[in-house]
């Protein structure tokens, strides 16, 4: 194994000749307490910058067993020391040429904390992952400046942010307990009969539509209404307090700007967890929570979607549905079934972005429109059919319908960011006013039908298959986009990039032999579980991080090749 005096030496050696001389680097290298490992050098200055990883001794790092004694404060800790490197290295960073050229940079998380390929923690070691731009003038390599970058500044990093004596011991251990806490609370949620906890004390509105740091200046924080108020008490933090949602049909209603789709919003990502100060630690929700809502244009792959929309102009079955553009209610439709089938227990519907005639067909639109004549069944006549059949809750933000009262189990109303339970005037006034209109609903939701999809062409058959991402949106997969703008639930780059490369993995192992969706979903999630990420990748990755079932079944339901093979 090379040292870290053969690395300088190397570097200098090859001083201004031809950006190829840095290939020779991909081996380890022994530093005095740590080593390096260059897995893959990139091509050009322009390039993806390349990828190393570090794995210092834990006789050298020195981080507690309890830190990392679960799974969840292992996750903690590794999203801690991977934020301590980002913090580190954007320091210690400085341009050293052309293209990337000085960059030194690990992934960057946002307010979750998520399970990540960019640390790895051990009893023998720990591990960081990160990328370097190795420096270059024009094509010519700068291996002064390359000396400094692995030599000297990667050093330094690893002595500030990846030596336990060298951290804030008490931050770490808060990082760690509070998601340990939120965990805990998650899973006490069924105990309770609850599907989503709110603590008092959470600030819940975010400083803008694409700052998830929490409001500093005129937010209000939470405080659950008397009626709802829970107690939990914490592993770490004791007693705390709050709203609890309980299972079934739960409304939020409210006027407009009250704060209605902000609580909604902080039950979607109550599925993560979240840094200490982010405002919403202990806003913790049912682990399989899915975000529904209309998608114009999505496609449709073979969704079983009779009990919502049936009897379709033509006779077309909708037991096999597919299309290229779905419209409001098809798509909403398929994205309910599509959930149902991956395993969600409950359904999150904010009306701002649902299809209107799917939710509701009131009295008079069925007296001038007959049944026999509208092919939608709406949501109001299927929801409490989901709880009762099915045991699937949902959460409603709605403020342009009353006729909810008549199905809902409890109903929460925001006035200034403050909830209000009620529930008994919502009954009363259901009761006052009635609609008079008729459920179409039948007596049953309908069957759960188990869907296989068809064969992919194999990367055998096509070579290579590349894929790459582009914000927190879209996968590329040979140029093929899959769009995933409507999928609220993704709240990282780094798992979209970890989907797509799991999306090829699925493509190449488990789209023969007519497996069913959630054989697919179940056999993939095993081989993670197993084997992690890095069979996914050519290089062990760094930049990925964990997703939920549901939001990998997301992508698989709208590769739009599933529609022509």
């Amino acid at each position: 194994m090379a040292t870290q005096a053969d690395l300088r030496r190397f570097l200098n050696r090859i001083d201004q000749q031809s950006y190829k001389a840095y290939k020779d680097l991909e081996r380890w290298y022994e530093f005095p307490d740590f080593t390096l490992l260059i897995d893959r050098v990139q091509g050009d200055p322009f390039a993806a910058p390349s990828q190393c990883r570090v794995q210092i001794p834990q006789t050298q790092a020195g981080f507690p067993k309890t830190l990392y004694s679960s799974r969840s404060r292992e996750s903690a800790l590794r999203d801690y020391l991977t934020r301590q490197c980002d913090h580190v290295t954007q320091s210690v960073r400085q341009r050293r040429g052309s293209g990337s050229s000085g960059l030194i940079a690990i992934a960057q998380p946002r307010q979750t904390i998520l399970e990540r390929t960019s640390a790895f923690v051990t009893d023998e070691f720990v591990e960081i992952r990160f990328v370097v731009g190795l420096p270059a003038f024009g094509r010519r390599v700068a291996g002064l400046q390359a000396a400094e970058l692995l030599c000297d500044d990667l050093p330094d990093v690893v002595d500030r942010a990846l030596h336990y004596r060298a951290l804030d011991a008490n931050a770490i251990q808060r990082h760690v307990e509070t998601v340990e806490d939120a965990d805990w609370l998650r899973e006490e949620l069924s105990e309770r009969g609850l599907v989503a906890f709110v603590a008092d004390g959470a600030m819940l509105p975010r400083r803008s539509g694409v700052d998830e740091r929490p409001l500093t200046q005129g937010g209000i924080l939470f405080q659950s209404p008397p009626s709802l108020q829970v107690e939990f008490n914490c592993p770490n933090r004791g007693k705390v307090t709050g709203m609890g949602i309980p299972a079934g049909v739960t409304l939020i209603v409210g006027g407009g700007y009250h704060g209605k789709s902000t609580l909604l919003r902080a039950i979607a990502v109550g599925v993560y967890n979240h840094i200490p100060d982010d405002g919403r630690e202990c806003v913790v929700t049912d682990a399989t929570a899915v975000k529904i809502r209309a998608e114009d244009g999505r496609s449709v792959a073979r969704v079983d979607i009779s009990p919502f929309i049936n009897q379709l102009p033509l006779g077309r079955s909708t037991a096999q549905f597919s299309t290229e553009n779905a419209s409001g209610s098809t798509s909403q439709a398929a994205n309910i079934m599509e959930a149902l089938e991956a395993g969600t227990t409950l359904l999150l519907v904010d009306e701002d972005t649902a299809a209107t005639n799917f939710m509701i067909r009131d009295r008079r639109m069925q007296a001038l429109i007959a049944k026999d004549k509208e092919p939608i069944t709406p949501f109001i006549d299927k929801v409490r059919q989901l709880y009762l059949d099915h045991g699937v809750s949902t959460i409603l933000v709605m403020g342009g319908s009353g006729d909810y009262f008549d199905v809902a189990d409890t109903v929460i109303a925001m006035q200034d960011f403050q909830p209000e339970d009620v529930t008994e005037q919502a009954a009363a006034i259901a009761q006052q006013y009635a609609t008079h209109r008729t459920s179409e609903g039948g007596k049953q939701f309908g069957t759960l039908t188990a869907r296989t999809l068809p064969p992919l062409p194999s990367s055998t058959d096509r070579g290579f298959v590349k894929w790459k991402t582009r914000d927190l949106d879209t996968i590329l997969i040979d140029r093929e986009e899959i769009d995933l703008s409507a999928v609220e639930q993704l709240v990282d780059p780094a798992q979209l990039r970890a989907i797509a490369a799991t999306l090829v993995y699925i493509q190449q192992h488990y789209l023969d032999g007519n497996p069913t969706v959630a054989e697919i979903l179940d056999y993939t999630l095993t081989d993670i579980a197993a084997g992690g990420f890095d069979p996914l990748a050519f290089c062990p990755p760094g930049d990925f991080a964990s997703f939920r079932r549901l939001e990998l079944a997301a992508a698989l339901n709208r590769w739009r090749s599933l529609l022509t093979s």
